[in-house]
């Protein structure tokens, strides 16, 4: 089931930037990111609403909150570069670009996480590299 869903990423990933890069034609790139944002977070706690999982805010630890913070702040970060990007350069480089973060999460995720780097992993990895780098040049 999870392929699915990381299917269904991928695509309003792709989606993503089309949409922004239509949408932010004369605007700055950081009012267009805090309206996306705002979008992301009605949405968010809507779903979270709808699935009654509001209850589940009172078992959150502190160790959950300091990470989801931090990624939260990650997370707002990348879409302001993005949006900064997608307003400068093409779609066709920029997204190939932020796309590197699937290899970097690879290297993280075993430096941190102690995840294994099996061969087929490291080649992916390796493969996302020089794929990005022939669709920039």
């Amino acid at each position: 089931m999870w392929w699915t869903y990381a299917l269904l990423s991928a695509v309003f990933a792709a989606l993503t930037a089309i949409l922004a890069k239509v949408g932010m034609k004369g605007v700055d790139s950081s009012l267009a990111t805090a309206v996306r944002t705002v979008m992301v977070l009605g949405l968010a706690w809507g779903i979270v609403y709808a699935q009654g999982g509001l209850p589940g805010l009172a078992h959150l630890t502190r160790q959950n909150w300091l990470f989801l913070t931090l990624s939260g702040l990650a997370t707002g970060l990348s879409w302001v570069c993005y949006f900064r990007a997608l307003q400068l350069g093409p779609v066709s480089k920029v997204a190939p670009v932020d796309k590197l973060s699937v290899a970097l999460a690879i290297g993280l995720s075993v430096l941190f996480l102690g995840e294994k780097l099996t061969w087929q992993t490291g080649l992916g990895a390796g493969l996302i590299l020089a794929g990005t780098l022939v669709l920039i040049r």
